[in-house]
């Protein structure tokens, strides 16, 4: 069930990058970044109540690292959103989004480090593959 949630995800990814890059013509990419994210934390909570995710929830279900970490994964991700959208304003979006899918490479190889997940051979030569493909589509 994973890999078909992946899909979605990178349908919607598609999505974003092609509908920002229309939608950032007459914007600061900021301030489309600012507005992004409030209609995205509103439709979550929608979908958060709509399928009670907040039924017997409290806040200090979560212990102080969870808080921590999950500040700093929204803050990394508003720093990749802004950079992202920065990006799309002035670049091409195939470009853009081919670099910015080198996340790919740095997740392999922070997880490996951070998580003890294994670097095999497979994944160092996907991860050349990706980069090689990055390069190809972004620089002509």
């Amino acid at each position: 069930m994973w890999a078909i949630y992946a899909l979605l995800s990178a349908l919607g990814a598609a999505l974003v990058a092609i509908l920002a890059k229309l939608g950032l013509e007459e914007i600061d990419s900021t301030l489309a970044t600012t507005i992004r994210s409030i209609i995205m934390a509103i439709f979550l909570v929608l979908v958060s109540l709509l399928f009670h995710k907040f039924d017997g929830f409290t806040l200090g279900a979560l212990t102080s690292r969870s808080w921590v970490l999950i500040a700093l994964a929204g803050i990394a991700g508003a720093m990749s959103w802004l950079f992202y959208f920065l990006a799309l304003k002035t670049g091409a979006a195939t470009g853009v989004v081919a670099i910015d899918r080198l996340s790919i490479v740095l997740v392999i190889i922070l997880a490996a480090v951070f998580l003890g997940e294994a670097l095999t051979w497979k994944a160092a030569l996907g991860a050349v593959l990706v980069v090689t493909g990055a390069l190809l589509i972004s620089f002509k």
